[in-house]
């Protein structure tokens, strides 16, 4: 069955998109066509621009790392081992696990959130604003092979759409 948000395969009676997190329970149900084509939504992630990613192997130091971000002004960077996207760690990460606890000397990937979810290069802006939504994400890597090669930010998102209206 594909799923009707990004076209996705899934075997029949999947609940949730794997790739999108879409709701399949009512594909079956026949509903008028919502298209998530045209400039707006339908463009693919390639065409947005997204920045390279900010990386750290995952056995740098955290304090380092949220010194890093801070200087720099990164909302976000991406962990990785080998090369592969191994987590992401974002503000959010340093503010809900480091608070009233101080800097904490450690490798990052004790406080990485692991397995994040990702996008390809090819997926459509549709299909990130679902996966933002779904999840209540700001940051989702965009990986090709397992490297993560950027990252899309609600920023972006809303940035292309402004742009576009007007």
């Amino acid at each position: 069955m594909l799923c009707p948000v990004c076209q996705s395969p899934n075997f029949v009676g999947d609940d949730l998109c794997d790739n999108c997190g879409a709701d399949l329970r009512a594909s079956d149900t026949p509903e008028p066509a919502t298209g998530f084509g045209g400039p707006l939504l339908g463009i693919h992630l390639a065409e947005l621009g997204a920045p390279p990613p900010e990386t750290v192997d995952g056995s740098e130091d955290v304090a380092r790392v949220v010194a890093r971000m801070h200087l720099e002004g990164i909302d976000c960077v991406l962990v990785t081992e080998d090369g592969r996207l191994a987590g992401i760690f974002t503000d959010r990460d340093a503010l809900l696990k480091l608070a009233g606890r101080g800097l904490e000397h450690g490798p990052i990937r004790d406080l990485m959130t692991t397995d994040p979810v990702v996008l390809r290069h090819d997926d459509t802006i549709a299909v990130a604003i679902n996966k933002m939504a779904v999840g209540g994400y700001r940051h989702v890597p965009i990986v090709q092979d397992g490297r993560p090669i950027a990252v899309v930010s609600a920023r972006d998102i809303f940035r292309h759409i402004a742009t576009r209206l007007g």
